[in-house]
């Protein structure tokens, strides 16, 4: 289990935008939900293969203890990690014990008709991606460069011109700079739309495999698939 929940606190409390998700468990799949703060992010993530001990729905609020715990060396190697439950059922919180019994912790998580209505607005009615690619570790790389020589900018626009898909920082009024993504695409943008930089850096450095779908409707989602679970992170684009 401390695989797993590290793997969540990895994809969600690590971007920085994140301190409360939403777990749906049933036989069949085991799906995670979480939306930033300032809602610049939406996360809808779906493990590989279904969590027994999670079948329910129920929140995991204040992500930075969980990771906390995970991470103390008590609880590295051989520590005993198990779901509790209420007397009704419902789901209570994760109980943390080393490996000869004498150092504790509980981790409480969150009623489900209170996650619900924390994250009620995490719904995403699909759009119709025009571009589809995978990024190269080459192209997030000079993403990081230009987002460094332009730490300045909190945004950057992203137009396609030919079969480039270009990324634009700053303006011609004052200090700016420009690279291409992604060579060779298929598909256009009529609309130069904007994304956050710190939001889609996060996203794009953390460890699996990633696909990138833009929309000129004005969304963008960024796929990672960790092996343990395929995450989604979509980003409305920025209105200034």
């Amino acid at each position: 289990m401390r695989d797993y929940l590290l793997d969540i606190v990895q994809h969600t409390f690590d971007l920085g935008c994140i301190d409360l998700i939403k777990i749906t468990g049933t036989d069949s799949a085991t799906t995670v939900g979480g939306l930033a703060e300032d809602k610049s992010v939406i996360i809808d993530a779906q493990f590989a293969n279904p969590m027994a001990d999670f079948v329910g729905t129920f929140g995991m609020p204040n992500l930075g203890k969980l990771k906390t715990l995970l991470n103390l060396q008590e609880y590295r190697e051989d520590a005993k990690l198990a779901v509790t439950r209420k007397a009704n059922g419902e789901l209570d919180g994760i109980t943390f014990e080393n490996k000869v019994g004498d150092f504790k912790n509980n981790y409480r998580f969150m009623a489900s008709d209170i996650v619900n209505d924390k994250l009620k607005t995490l719904k995403f009615k699909g759009v119709n991606w025009h571009i589809t690619f995978e990024p190269t570790v080459a192209a997030i790389q000079r993403l990081r460069m230009q987002a460094q020589a332009n730490s300045e900018e909190l945004n950057f626009q992203v137009k396609t011109d030919g079969k480039d898909l270009k990324f634009f920082f700053g303006d011609h009024s004052t200090h700016s700079g420009n690279f291409v993504f992604q060579h060779d695409i298929t598909g256009a943008l009529k609309h130069a739309w904007s994304w956050p930089v710190s939001q889609v850096m996060s996203i794009l450095s953390l460890t699996g495999d990633k696909t990138m779908q833009i929309s000129d409707d004005g969304c963008m989602q960024i796929t990672v698939n960790s092996g343990l679970a395929v995450y989604n992170y979509i980003l409305p684009a920025q209105t200034k």
